[in-house]
């Protein structure tokens, strides 16, 4: 026998090239969900922004209403102090074990560089949760309303996620432009 490891090597390297050159092509997509197109709801502007992720969940804003003077509800009718401001969101966690998700937390941004938290008695007027456990692969879409100066001008919003499993504390936000 001449050289035993050199024949190894060239059968090896062979069977390499031969294995690469069987392939069937390029990697098939991920397919995705068909959902039906909705229409704005009256008085909302779409926001386009792609999601962005904080802590344990996914956000994407795809609605802003502002300079509403006041509100409906199911069983009230409510004047803003200032001016409501509505922001659509989806909310997802995207992960395997449950989160939370604080509408108590988010934050709406003006262009004075003022932060200002959710309307507690709006979101409960209009039916909107202040904190709900989100499951594994669930995805909501909800609003938050915000009472703010009836002059200022929203700039941006600041989404909290649940802080992933077993680190405590709190997360950063992220903050997505509305203008």
């Amino acid at each position: 026998m001449r050289n035993p490891p050199m024949r190894f090597a060239g059968a090896a390297l062979a069977g390499i090239l031969l294995t690469g050159c069987t392939g069937t092509g390029p990697p098939e997509s991920t397919p995705t969900y068909n959902l039906a197109p909705r229409p704005v709801r009256p008085g909302e502007r779409p926001i386009n922004t792609p999601p962005v992720t904080d802590g344990d969940e996914r956000f994407q804003v795809i609605g802003l209403q502002t300079g509403l003077s006041g509100f409906f509800g199911t069983h009230a009718e409510w004047q803003a102090r200032g001016q409501y401001v509505v922001v659509r969101v989806v909310v997802e966690n995207p992960g395997r074990a449950n989160s939370r998700f604080d509408a108590k937390r988010q934050k709406l941004i003006t262009a004075d560089g003022a932060t200002h938290t959710i309307d507690r008695f709006a979101q409960a007027i209009k039916r909107q949760p202040d904190t709900l456990p989100l499951g594994a692969e669930v995805r909501i879409e909800m609003d938050l309303w915000f009472d703010i100066p009836k002059e200022a001008k929203v700039t941006a919003v600041r989404l909290f996620g649940d802080p992933p499993l077993g680190t405590g504390g709190t997360t950063d936000g992220v903050e997505i432009p509305l203008t």
